[in-house]
This record gives structure tokens, sequence and C-alpha cells, in this order.
């Protein structure tokens, strides 16, 4: 597992990152505070609050560098 902390600042910003993740046979989990929402899931997104960086959790063996190749556009240090 990895984790990454991500931000979703607007709509088409989650739009994209759902599509993004949707390509990949694993499973991704958003964490904000005591929270733990499928990252695969709109309507669970918007339940977060957006306003800050959110913790990504990868649950991937393999393929782990495509992933986050994929994922730069929303990644924050």
């Amino acid at each position: 597992m990895k984790t990454i902390n991500i931000m979703l600042n607007s709509i088409d910003k989650v739009k994209a990152f759902v599509n993004t993740l949707t390509k990949f046979d694993c499973d991704f989990d958003l964490i904000s505070g005591r929270y733990v929402i499928d990252a695969k899931s709109i309507m669970g997104i918007f339940s977060l609050d957006l306003s800050k960086p959110i913790e990504l959790n990868i649950h991937a063996t393999e393929k782990i560098d495509e992933i986050l190749e994929a994922l730069k556009p929303y990644t924050v240090e």
C-alpha cells in the first residue's frame, strides 16, 4: 500500500480524478479526518471537505509507478 496527498479543488478535477482511477484494477481509499471513502465514488468524494489536501491510499502491488504517474496532476507535497 502507498499513501499520497492529493488536492481536488474543483468539480472538473474530481471527475477527471475518478476517470483516472477507474482505469486501474485495484482499490483506492480517500481519508479525511475520521472518514474513509472509496476514491472511485464521485458522490463519496463530494461528501468530503475538498478545501484541503486529502490522503489517498493506493492498495496496489503492481503498476504502482504507472498509477503514481497518472495521479501527478492531483498530487501535493
